[in-house]
């Protein structure tokens, strides 16, 4: 009888009902489960729809567990999600968060960094992180979601310097597992990394790839980006993991959604601006059909001015 009580004690659906007593940070009460895709990598998939929607899970976040720790990608969107997914991780392990690597710094991936800090883990951030941390709008976004997100994002949550910064590729061996870092540059954000887990064949690109959902182009440097894209192999993958939607067995028709988005944006805003036609003009003469049921077409609108502003500004200094 006693081992039965002691099974029961720390079963998974004990250990998840215990999560949030004494817990640092609000509970969350999101559907969130760690997906397993190899032998040691696993996911989380972020929810589609704004942040608002969702109490910030729009993001995705990896995992992987080897016998001497775990590297978590990204850190969601807030402490609560971030102390949420530390739990799935230690339902299934009690080996050291060693480091966390950040795709980018954007509030949806890094909120949760300080959870994964006080673990001890080395926060490692891409080249162009401390640009994001410098300038006012890092700070006034992080009003904004104490507001919009309270009360799981809060005067308690803070952003995090990181401990190190990628500034071309890095390698590295955890328990055996092989692991590459590399800077792919001001892409979507002010600087955007990749983590590929070579044993495993799975890919973290971060938001250089959005599955299945309008991609966030504004504030992006958008042919920075295709290029970017291009510089991704997939010969080696079996598994790619997008900074938003499903992962993809798939990598290559992964990569080619984004792709061709980003390309069709640029050639209808192009067209457009070299015949100084009028946004509102130039958005309506575009057909939108393959992309207007997608979750986040929303942004669609957004996007192609952004691009339209870019275009329009560089046809001006020529």
């Amino acid at each position: 009888m006693l081992w039965v009580m002691v099974l029961l004690l720390f079963s998974p659906a004990a250990f998840a009902a215990d999560i949030w007593k004494d817990a640092p940070f609000e509970p969350t009460d999101v559907a969130m489960e760690l997906l397993r895709l190899s032998e040691h990598c696993y996911y989380v998939q972020g929810q589609a729809g704004t942040a608002t929607d969702n109490q910030g899970f729009i993001a995705n976040a990896g995992v992987v567990i080897t016998d001497e720790g775990v590297v978590v990608f990204d850190a969601l969107g807030s402490p609560s999600l971030a102390w949420l997914l530390l739990s799935k991780i230690r339902a299934l392990t009690d080996k050291p968060i060693v480091k966390v690597v950040t795709s980018h710094y954007h509030a949806d991936h890094i909120y949760g960094l300080q959870v994964f800090k006080a673990e001890g883990a080395e926060i490692i951030a891409p080249a162009g992180a401390l640009d994001y941390l410098a300038d006012e709008t890092a700070e006034s976004r992080l009003q904004e979601r104490r507001e919009s997100l309270f009360p799981w994002v809060n005067d308690d949550t803070r952003l995090i310097t990181p401990d190190q910064l990628i500034t071309t590729q890095q390698r590295f061996q955890l328990g055996g597992v092989r692991f590459v870092v590399r800077l792919v540059g001001s892409t979507h954000s002010t600087g955007d990394q990749i983590m590929q887990v070579l044993d495993d064949g799975v890919l973290f690109s971060g938001d250089l790839i959005f599955q299945g959902r309008i991609p966030l182009v504004a504030g992006s440097h958008p042919q920075a980006w295709l290029e970017g894209l291009q510089s991704l192999r997939t010969d080696d993958l079996k598994v790619l993991v997008p900074g938003h939607g499903p992962a993809s067995r798939k990598p290559a028709k992964a990569i080619e959604f984004t792709r061709d988005y980003l390309r069709y944006l640029h050639q209808g805003m192009a067209e457009a601006v070299e015949n100084l036609t009028p946004f509102e003009e130039a958005y309506a003469a575009v057909d939108w059909s393959a992309y207007e049921h997608l979750p986040a077409f929303i942004a669609n609108r957004l996007n192609a001015y952004y691009v339209y502003l870019g275009l329009e500004a560089k046809s001006m200094a020529d």
